[in-house]
């Protein structure tokens, strides 16, 4: 058995134990594959982009609509479930929506045109938006947050084994063969996390002992209008819009825009990927050890700075094209982990679970909102170039300074409450 404990929102600064058991490393590991196929599933739309949208025919705001109907049907289900959230052991409710993502995956797989394209995309958010809530509040139940920073740091590489991985084999299979051939791996990989979660993971149900509003609506209502949740669900829907808004189109801008060929893409992922591995543990443990705040500040001031080359680059060459998409991935890494490790110290633990939902939830619904406002920004030129890619970067980096204040506040709030000045 582990030592199921909900890790209090602060911890004691004594005597704390900072290395992982061996069913903690494992179940880090299990958390980070679960959300790999995840991640994989959403961002294998981006680079697939260039080949999707002559394949159906589709223009490039139908290709945003596409990619933001995920978003959106994340965004509502995560509404839907914030209720529920905290009334159920997390391993079956974990179980409950990777069943329905893989179902959902599975329809994608099989479209033959746009609209059952779209229908496959909207089930699979429907599932797939929960499941990042739900691993957040494993991790929030049974890690102490003097350890999140790492946690979060390994789980979170994910995103970047899914480049590694994921998408330079997905652009194989789907050159090589057809785009289809990409969700039915991911749906092969689902099945395989489906049964280690059922026959290896422990029920994570100690949060069912405290006492909690039994009434779903009021549970959520609950959460929602908590004052002190108020400033983290903002950050949150800023934080998400700004990396919506690059990243479907990111495909195409590297073909079209950087010219760098198809056969090179996947390269650029992939070099990105491994540093981003490297990347993820190691800001994990630089939030641990410096401060959350801190770590979080050089990441916006690193996507700032990044974000406004990359947007603004003409054709360069296939290492420039690499440089600048490895110092962009350090910067929006050292956003990520740390701000989701110190706003996971914000909730009670009666409320963990649909305060994760509601974040979740704000998430994909303003990312939806980002991609289809930036599928309404830029254009498509004769040659398939985009235009207006540079407007879409200011916003990002309006984003991303707005963060920067509120964040403060958002640590201030948490040091108040643990009588600390850095978290």
């Amino acid at each position: 058995m582990t030592d199921q404990t909900l890790a209090a929102p602060i911890d004691d600064q004594s005597d704390r134990p900072r290395g992982f058991s061996r069913y903690q490393a494992l179940l880090i590991a299990l958390l980070a594959f679960t959300q790999f196929t995840i991640i994989l599933d959403f961002i294998i739309m981006s680079p697939l982009g260039a080949i999707l949208m002559p394949a159906l025919n589709i223009t490039a705001a139908q290709f945003g609509v596409a990619v933001s109907a995920y978003a959106f049907s994340a965004g509502l289900s995560g509404i839907l479930a914030a209720g529920f959230a905290d009334r159920f052991d997390r391993k079956r409710l974990l179980l409950f929506f990777y069943v329905g993502f893989t179902l959902g995956t599975l329809l994608c797989a099989m479209a033959q045109n746009y609209h059952v394209l779209l229908i496959g995309r909207i089930v699979t958010g429907l599932f797939g938006g929960v499941i990042g809530s739900v691993v957040l509040a494993i991790i929030t139940d049974l890690f102490a947050l003097h350890l999140r920073g790492r946690v979060m740091g390994f789980v979170q590489t994910a995103f970047a084994a899914s480049q590694v991985l994921g998408i330079p084999a997905g652009l194989f299979l789907a050159n090589h063969w057809s785009w289809q051939i990409c969700f039915v791996a991911i749906v092969g990989l689902s099945i395989v996390t489906i049964a280690v979660v059922a026959f290896v993971m422990e029920p994570v149900d100690a949060h069912l002992k405290l006492k909690q509003d039994r009434n779903p609506f009021h549970h959520l209502i609950a959460t929602v209008f908590e004052p002190r949740y108020t400033l983290a669900f903002a950050v949150t829907t800023l934080l998400a819009t700004g990396g919506y808004m690059l990243m479907p189109f990111s495909s195409a801008f590297t073909v079209h825009n950087l010219g760098i060929d198809m056969l090179h893409l996947p390269t650029i992922y992939l070099v990105s990927g491994l540093f981003s591995i490297v990347t993820g543990p190691l800001v994990g443990r630089a939030s641990d050890a410096f401060g959350k705040y801190p770590t979080f500040v050089f990441g916006c001031a690193m996507t700032v700075v990044m974000v406004l080359i990359y947007t603004h680059l003409g054709h360069v060459s296939l290492t420039t094209a690499i440089t600048v998409n490895v110092l962009m991935f350090i910067g929006i890494f050292s956003r990520m982990i740390p701000s989701q490790a110190l706003m996971s110290a914000i909730p009670d633990a009666s409320q963990r679970g649909s305060f994760s939902a509601v974040s979740a939830s704000l998430q994909q619904l303003s990312g939806g909102l980002g991609s289809v406002l930036a599928g309404a920004i830029i254009a498509q030129a004769p040659d398939g170039a985009l235009i207006h890619f540079d407007r879409i970067g200011y916003v990002v980096v309006m984003t991303t300074l707005i963060t920067l204040v509120m964040m403060y506040f958002v640590q201030k709030a948490v040091a108040e409450r643990a009588g600390k000045r850095l978290v």
